[in-house]
């Protein structure tokens, strides 16, 4: 393995350990609940799965390079994609609370980080194993693609960083971006 991929995989985990910390601190990665055991969010989750990687390839890139690359629009897409997901999960719980006997998933007690990503009120959910998987496969891909690229680049010029991080296609923000919505229209049926 390569330093600059090494260097990659150091900050990869920095930042995950950071955000492990944030949630056990603050419940960072946890639903707005009243459970004393508060549940992980999927939202949560894929949000700053998303924000690990981008920001662990621009660290990489700056550390490596010693200058930044422009942000491909379809990282921006990426991120408002996460970014719309929370928002509209938060939302919908927001709205679920003035429910009158609603039985309100997130105030259930944590069963474990997966579970509790996986499922809904009914258990373990197809849409939420889906848009897990296709945000797992997509982010690996993505990892993968930075540390090819922090090899292969050798110059420091913009046009030679601003390779490093691949576009993501249109198809691959579509099946992300229909995972979501698809995540987000089951989730306005969880509290009934």
């Amino acid at each position: 393995m390569q330093a600059s991929s090494i260097i990659f995989a150091i900050i990869f985990i920095l930042l995950s350990i950071l955000f492990g910390w944030l949630n056990a601190k603050y419940n960072l990665l946890k639903d707005n609940s009243t459970a004393a055991k508060k549940p992980y969010s999927y939202a949560r989750v894929q949000l700053a799965w998303w924000t690990i990687i981008i920001l662990a390839s621009f660290i990489a890139i700056f550390i490596t390079k010693g200058n930044l690359p422009i942000l491909d629009d379809s990282l921006i897409i990426l991120l408002g994609i996460s970014s719309a997901t929370t928002a509209t999960a938060a939302l919908i719980d927001s709205s679920d609370q003035s429910k009158p006997n609603a039985i309100l998933i997130q105030n259930q007690e944590s069963e474990g980080f997966f579970l509790d990503i996986l499922s809904d009120a009914n258990g373990v959910s197809i849409h939420r194993l889906q848009a897990m998987l296709f945000n797992i496969v997509i982010g690996i891909w993505v990892m993968y693609t930075v540390t090819v690229g922090l090899k292969t680049c050798v110059s420091t010029t913009s046009a030679c960083i601003n390779t490093i991080i691949l576009t993501i296609d249109t198809n691959k923000l579509l099946l992300l971006g229909v995972s979501a919505a698809t995540y987000a229209g089951l989730k306005t049926k969880e509290n009934n």
